[in-house]
């Protein structure tokens, strides 16, 4: 007989309550890792707020020992020292904050120059070090080792020091009747000053920006409508016949202001000034020799299979680097070209070893002569800030700008 199954035990246990373990505790709230993290934040952000305030009342104790005042009230007082290049009227009797405004505008000229020349002879050197030409490539590549590791503070001292070695005016080295190169600086031929030429550049910065626009419109009706809009004659004459109307206008100034020796010196014509030669020769070399490295690497990401089609299509080689290539590797060049930018900025800081009269020269007079040092370095940290900051904000733009965009 077979025996029946037995029956399995179907009893289901009632849902577990709570345990004590599962119970909140405070012990697991302060042993949990985010709390003692918010514990080890605000224990350091209260040591570090203290020691700023350790600091600050021992700098004020120590000032008031010296009976010197805090605050930027000092800036509205006479400077009474000469600068000897500006960019703006003026004399010693001007006003602490005149005298920084002329050391900032002499930084903002110097930077700007430097930036400009870096860039092109970068480009120059960065293309060479991409070529055929194998001697061209070994001297590309002497140029960048040598400039780049040589410290920027020694080129600008060697540069002050050959300028300084030049014949003086009476003996001077004539640059084809265009100008004169001495010891005192490099001394050229130029247009005397005339209220027409100041209409002719505003004309030419028109014509600069029409060109501009009409590029921007051109690329964009190519792109989207596969028409070409023939601009080039419109653009050529916006360049050439813009300002031309312009200087007609304004009087049609020709008058030439030719430098003459007098004396000791010349007289007339534009001078640049050795201090300004050595520091804008130190900072640009040194930087166009990083700029030549981003470049040839820049140039080097573009794919090979885009220059074999560029080729196949039988462009020109100017054709080919213009319209294939640097659009193509700007791409990778402009974020480290913002680096080296602001690298220039800070860099015109080492006018002071050759008298360069640049924002940090002046602070340095200013604190000699009002003993205000932590206001004339605040000065320096803040200008230095925007200028690096509003040259990155500049360079993000253009990279936004250069970059790939999906359609």
């Amino acid at each position: 007989m077979m025996k029946q199954p037995e029956q399995a035990n179907t009893c289901t246990r009632s849902p577990a309550t709570p345990t004590q373990d599962a119970a909140f505790r405070p012990s697991s709230l302060v042993g949990s890792k985010t709390t003692r993290a918010w514990c080890y934040q605000i224990l350091l952000a209260v040591l570090l707020v203290g020691f700023c305030g350790w600091l600050y009342n021992n700098v004020v104790e120590n000032l008031q020992t010296q009976r010197i005042t805090t605050g930027f009230g000092f800036l509205k007082q006479s400077a009474q020292f000469a600068i000897g290049e500006t960019l703006i009227d003026y004399t010693p009797r001007d006003s602490y904050a005149r005298a920084v405004l002329v050391g900032l505008l002499n930084t903002l000229y110097v930077t700007a120059c430097g930036i400009v020349l870096a860039t092109l002879l970068g480009f120059i050197v960065g293309l060479g070090r991409v070529s055929k030409n194998w001697l061209l490539v070994k001297l590309a590549e002497g140029y960048v080792e040598l400039l780049r590791n040589v410290p920027v503070i020694l080129q600008v001292i060697f540069w002050s020091v050959v300028i300084r070695n030049l014949p003086s005016p009476r003996a001077a080295i004539e640059l084809g009747g265009a100008g004169y190169l001495t010891n005192r600086g490099l001394t050229f031929t130029v247009l005397q000053a005339h209220p027409g030429w100041l209409w002719t550049f505003w004309a030419l910065l028109a014509a600069l920006a029409l060109n501009i626009v009409l590029s921007t419109l051109a690329r964009r009706l190519r792109e989207q409508q596969g028409r070409l809009l023939p601009v080039a004659r419109l653009r050529v004459a916006l360049i050439i016949g813009l300002p031309l109307l312009a200087w007609w206008l304004g009087g049609a100034p020709h008058a030439i202001d030719r430098p003459e020796l007098r004396g000791f010196n010349f007289r007339g014509g534009f001078t640049i000034s050795p201090e300004f030669t050595a520091l804008l020769l130190g900072i640009a070399l040194y930087s166009s020799a990083f700029i030549a490295e981003i470049v040839r690497a820049g140039i080097q990401s573009v794919p090979k299979g885009q220059l074999e089609a560029a080729r196949s299509l039988s462009l020109s080689p100017w054709h080919v680097i213009r319209h294939v290539i640097i659009p193509q590797a700007m791409r990778v060049m402009v974020p480290p070209l913002a680096s080296q930018y602001v690298s220039l900025a800070k860099n015109s800081s080492i006018a002071v070893v050759v008298g360069y009269p640049e924002l940090a020269n002046i602070s340095n007079t200013l604190m000699n002569q009002t003993g205000q040092a932590l206001e004339a370095i605040a000065i320096m940290m803040v200008v230095y800030l925007i200028i690096s900051s509003t040259t990155s904000l500049l360079m993000n733009i253009f990279n936004r700008y250069v970059a790939i965009k999906e359609r």
